[in-house]
C-alpha cells in the first residue's frame, strides 16, 4: 500500500516553541520542526514510508519528513503549528469562527519529491516578497542589573517569579523560566524589525518612521473595511488604543482567542462557567484533568507551579491525582495517573457519556469514543468523589468536532459535579494577554473578540465578523496586524488574500506575516524593553516590567497605535 486516508492533528510542541524564540520563524531550524509529521510505526510499515510522505487536503499538497511515533493513534498524524500544517486546513469555520484543525481528512502518499520549503509554502500563498531583513541588536556589555519578580510575556500562566539578570543591554541569565522562557528572554535581541520599511517598487524600502506611519494611516484612513487583528501579545492599553482606532476606521477588531477560545468565550456567554483562580488548585485540588491540552510543551511551568509543587493543604504530586484525555500520548500524558485515549474529533461523546454515568445512567454501548464503559464508569467516580476537582482544556477541544459544544458539554458537567464536589475547570490560553484582549474588549465594547463597528456601533456575529472568515470570504480590503502572524496560523485560503490587500504589520521580530507586508513598523516587546498590563488565563492583572530599553528609534506598541489614531483622525477630519 503506498497511500491511505489519515486524520490530521496539529498542535504546539515545545521544540517548535523554543525555536520560534531563539532562532525566528525564517530560520531552517524552525521550520524543520514545523515540516515534520509523527506516524505511527504500524502506519509507516503498511504504507512503506522511507523518509518522507506527500500529504493532500482540499486540493494542496505537501511534501513532509516522516517521524516515528507511537504517541499517535494509527489512522493520524501530527504535525506542530504552522504553516505546514495549516495549508492543509479548511478555511471554513462552522459559523464558529474557528478553522477544523484538529479533525481534517488528509491523503497520505509515499514520496521521493523535495521537502517543500518555506519559500514553496510562501509563494503557493502568495507573498508579495521573499527577502528578509531580520536583524540581531547590537549587545554591549555594561552596568550589571537584577530585576526580581518579573513576568514572562510568552504563555497564559505569566509566570510573574521570574529573576533576570542584564549586563549592559544583554540578557545573561533567567531563573525560574521554562525552556521557552528562558530561549525568549536570551534571544530577544535576535531576528528583530530594527526599521520601518514601505514596499516601493515591488520590494520593500527602509524609509523613516514618521514616512511608515504616513502611508499606514493613508492606508487605513483609505479604506472601507479593514481589519485589525492580532493584539494577544501585547499589553492591554494597546488594546485599548486598538479598539478605538478600529471604530474610528469603521472595521473590525479581532484577537488571536478567535483561532484558539473562541468558542470557549462563546459557550460561557451561552451556559456560564465555573471557574477558580490558580491558588485554590495549588493549595486544594486533588483531582486534576488535563483535556486536550498538553500543558507540559505549551505552558512549561503548569506542571511545576501546581500540581507538583506542595500546597497548604496538598502534599505536591503524590496527594494529587492526574487524568490526561486527549487523542495522542502527549509529554504530559506521561506523567498521568491516568491516561485516556479518545477517539479524534469525538469528545462530544465521551462528555456527554461522563454525564450519564454521574447520573447513574446506563452506557448501552461497550466503547463511546474510543473509551471502554467502565472506564467512563470509572472516570466518573473519581471526579465526584474529588475534594476539589479541576479540568484544564485546551484547542484540543475548543478546534475539533463540535468545537462550541464540546466546551457547553464539559461546563455542564463540571456544573453537574458541583453537586457532588467542587469542580471548577479553566481553559488553558497560549498567548500571554489573549485572556486580556478578550477582557479589555469586553468592558469597551460589550463584545470579547471579532468585534465590526462598519455601522457605527459595535456588534460580533461569529462566523462572518471572525479574522478567518473575513479573510477567506475576500470581505476586508486592508489588514493592520499587530504582535501577531496569522501567515503562520490561518488557512491557506484566509492567507492568500492578505496578498490582494494592503497589509500593515507592527511588530518586533521578522514575522512570516512580514512578507505580505506593505508598510513595516518595529516596536519594542512588552515585558522586556516595554511595559504594561496582561491578564493571566485565569483573569487576574499582571504588571508587565521592563528590564531594558527597547532599539534605538523604537516605540512601544502603545505609542506607535497612539501616533496612527492621531495620523488617522487628522486624515479623516476628526477632532482629537
Amino acid at each position: 500500500m503506498s497511500n491511505a486516508k489519515f486524520i490530521l492533528n496539529t498542535g504546539r510542541s515545545l521544540s517548535q516553541g523554543m525555536y520560534m524564540e531563539s532562532e525566528g520563524k525564517w530560520s531552517e531550524s524552525y521550520f524543520k520542526i514545523v515540516a515534520t509529521i509523527e506516524m505511527n510505526p504500524s502506519d509507516i510499515k503498511k504504507l512503506g514510508v522511507r523518509d518522507r510522505v506527500k500529504i493532500f487536503s482540499n486540493g494542496n499538497g505537501i511534501v513532509a519528513l516522516v517521524k516515528p511515533s507511537d504517541r499517535v493513534a494509527e489512522g493520524t498524524i501530527f504535525i506542530p503549528m504552522g504553516p505546514i500544517a495549516n495549508l492543509l486546513v479548511d478555511g471554513d469555520t462552522d459559523g464558529v469562527g474557528i478553522p477544523t484543525f484538529k479533525t481534517t481528512e488528509v491523503e497520505v502518499r509515499v514520496s521521493e519529491e523535495q521537502v517543500t520549503t518555506l519559500r514553496d509554502v510562501l509563494k503557493l500563498l502568495g507573498a508579495k516578497n521573499l527577502e528578509v531583513f531580520a536583524k540581531d541588536l547590537p549587545l554591549k556589555s555594561g552596568e550589571r542589573k537584577f530585576f526580581e519578580s518579573v513576568s514572562c510575556p510568552f504563555c497564559g500562566d505569566l509566570c510573574d517569579y521570574l529573576k533576570i539578570e542584564v549586563d549592559g543591554n544583554r540578557i545573561v541569565r533567567n531563573v525560574g523560566g521554562c525552556a521557552v522562557s528562558i530561549a525568549k528572554f536570551l534571544n530577544y535581541h535576535k531576528h528583530r524589525i530594527l526599521e520601518p520599511y514601505m514596499r516601493m517598487n515591488g520590494s520593500l524600502t527602509s524609509v523613516d518612521f514618521d514616512r511608515a506611519l504616513e502611508e499606514a494611516a493613508k492606508i487605513l484612513a483609505s479604506s472601507k473595511y479593514p481589519l485589525i487583528y492580532g493584539l494577544s501579545s501585547t499589553c492591554v492599553e494597546a488594546v485599548e488604543v486598538a479598539i478605538e482606532l478600529a471604530e474610528i476606521v469603521r472595521g473590525v477588531v479581532d484577537n488571536t482567542s478567535t483561532v484558539c477560545h473562541g468558542p470557549t468565550v462563546l459557550a460561557v456567554q451561552e451556559v456560564g462557567g465555573v471557574y477558580m483562580t490558580f491558588a485554590p488548585v495549588l493549595h486544594l485540588a486533588d483531582v486534576i484533568v488535563f483535556w486536550g491540552t498538553n500543558a507540559r510543551e505549551a505552558h512549561g511551568n503548569h506542571i511545576t507551579r501546581l500540581i507538583t509543587a506542595i500546597g497548604r493543604f496538598r502534599k505536591g504530586r503524590r496527594d494529587r491525582k492526574v487524568v490526561v484525555i486527549d487523542t495522542r500520548k502527549t509529554m504530559t500524558a506521561d506523567m498521568s495517573d491516568i491516561f485516556v485515549q479518545v477517539e479524534p474529533g469525538r469528545d462530544l461523546e465521551l462528555i456527554t457519556a461522563l454525564r450519564m454515568a454521574l447520573k447513574d445512567l446506563d452506557i448501552e454501548s461497550p466503547t463511546v469514543a474510543g473509551v471502554p464503559r467502565e472506564k467512563i464508569y470509572e472516570l466518573a467516580e473519581i471526579f465526584r468523589t474529588a475534594r476539589y476537582g479541576v479540568i484544564f482544556f485546551g484547542m484540543g477541544v475548543t478546534q475539533t468536532g463540535a468545537k462550541l459544544r464540546n466546551i457547553q458539554a464539559v461546563i455542564r458537567l463540571v456544573q453537574e459535579l458541583n453537586e457532588w464536589t467542587k469542580f471548577v475547570l479553566l481553559p488553558m490560553r497560549g498567548h500571554y494577554n489573549v485572556t486580556g484582549a478578550n477582557q479589555a474588549s469586553l468592558w469597551l465594547t460589550g463584545y470579547p473578540y471579532a468585534v465590526d463597528f462598519s455601522r457605527g456601533f459595535p456588534r460580533m456575529v461569529p462566523g462572518v465578523t471572525t479574522a478567518v472568515d473575513l479573510l477567506t470570504n475576500g470581505d476586508v480590503d486592508a489588514a493592520l496586524i499587530i504582535a501577531s502572524d496569522p501567515v503562520a496560523h490561518f488557512p491557506r485560503k484566509a492567507v492568500e488574500h492578505l496578498s490582494k490587500i494592503p497589509v500593515i504589520v507592527v511588530d518586533a521580530k521578522w514575522s512570516l506575516t512580514a512578507a505580505f507586508a506593505d508598510v513595516i513598523i518595529p516596536a519594542g516587546l512588552v515585558g522586556i524593553e516595554c511595559e504594561g498590563t496582561a491578564y493571566r488565563m485565569d483573569g487576574v492583572p499582571i504588571y508587565m516590567k521592563k528590564v531594558v530599553e527597547p532599539p534605538p528609534g523604537v516605540l512601544c506598541d502603545v505609542k506607535i497605535l497612539t501616533n496612527l489614531v492621531e495620523k488617522v483622525r487628522a486624515l479623516k477630519g476628526l477632532r482629537s
